[in-house]
Formats: C-alpha cells, sequence, structure tokens
C-alpha cells in the first residue's frame, strides 16, 4: 500500500511540476513598444546598398492551403512572392485591420517595409509580430537582420539567443541570421 501511495505521489508531483517549469522558464510577453524610431543608424552602419537582404521567404510558396485564408492576406503573400512590396503593404495593412493578433501578417509587412529600406517601419512590424507570438521564429531572424542593417550588433545577437531559446535543435531561421552576422563582422572589418 505505501509503494502505491509513494508511486502516485511521484506521478502528481511530476505532472505538477512540468508546467510549473514550463511557467517558470518561458520568457513573459513584451510589451508594445511606442511608434518613434526604434533605433538610429551609427555612423559605422554599413551603406543600405551594400547590405545583404534575405530573401529566403519559402511560406510564400502558392499551395491549396491558401484557398481559406483573408483574400488581403493571400493577395499580399502573392504580391511578396513577386517582389511588390508596395502592394503587400496595401493588401497586408487591410488583412491586419481585420485581425490584429495575427504575428504572420505583422512579420510580413516588416518584410516588405525592410524590402524597401524603411528600417523604422520594418522593425515597429517585427516587433509587434514578437509580441503577438514571443516564438515567432522569422520575426526575431528578421529582426535580427534589420538590427544588423542599423549596424546594432548587439540587438541582432539578443534575437539570435532569442532564436537558441526556442528551440532545442538549430533550425532555418537560427541558420541565416547566424550566417548574416558572420558576414556583418566580415563587411564591418574590411
Amino acid at each position: 500500500m505505501m509503494i502505491r501511495s509513494t508511486l502516485l505521489a511521484a506521478v502528481v508531483g511530476v505532472l505538477v511540476g512540468l508546467p510549473a517549469a514550463y511557467v517558470l522558464t518561458t520568457p513573459m510577453r513584451q510589451v508594445l513598444v511606442p511608434a518613434h524610431p526604434p533605433e538610429v543608424a551609427t555612423s559605422n552602419a554599413i551603406p543600405l546598398e551594400a547590405w545583404p537582404i534575405c530573401t529566403s521567404m519559402d511560406a510564400l510558396a502558392e499551395g491549396p492551403t491558401w484557398a481559406p485564408l483573408d483574400p488581403e492576406f493571400a493577395a499580399g503573400k502573392r504580391a511578396l512572392a513577386a517582389g511588390d512590396w508596395n502592394g503587400a503593404i496595401t493588401a497586408l495593412t487591410a488583412a491586419a485591420l481585420r485581425d490584429d493578433g495575427n504575428a504572420d501578417i505583422e512579420n510580413y509587412l516588416g518584410y516588405a517595409y525592410r524590402r524597401l529600406r524603411q528600417l523604422d517601419a520594418a522593425i515597429l512590424h517585427y516587433r509587434q509580430a514578437a509580441t503577438l507570438n514571443p516564438r515567432h521564429r522569422s520575426a526575431h531572424e528578421h529582426l535580427g537582420e534589420a538590427y544588423l542593417m542599423l549596424a546594432n550588433r548587439a540587438k541582432a545577437e539578443e534575437h539570435l539567443a532569442a532564436l537558441e531559446r526556442i528551440c532545442l535543435i538549430w533550425f532555418t531561421e537560427y541558420d541565416d541570421l547566424k550566417r548574416v552576422l558572420e558576414e556583418y563582422d566580415k563587411i564591418a572589418s574590411r
């Protein structure tokens, strides 16, 4: 009888302890940042035209899963795939008005603004995506890349560390940002 009680207590302890450990180790939700310019580029910033922009947005490929999407969201993704950054911003902004809790829309908006070299707006949307979903890998990757465009390596490193915390195994977003940090170091050392 005592063995059963001990075993039952151990199982209950594990069932209670695991969720508690998860809650205690999961990063808290970020607070929205005011809509002022995030960081000003420093004098040692790499010229924007020299900076490589990530072009791997694999999620933009059309497929059968697009059918149920919001029409503006689908149009925005098509515009991104076609390189129509202004069209993407128009369509995705309309989609964001109806779905203001969608981190993917905010991330895509940030990407379109970054491609137009409007880094303040890009960072604002990436931050919103990361606030809505603190585990949004693309938002952290793209935020890191945007900070590197502003010569803010420390902030880019923060997002690489965030990516490292999100998953136990390496994934594309982590590898991409790590590679871009290495490229940044090469360009900055010239």
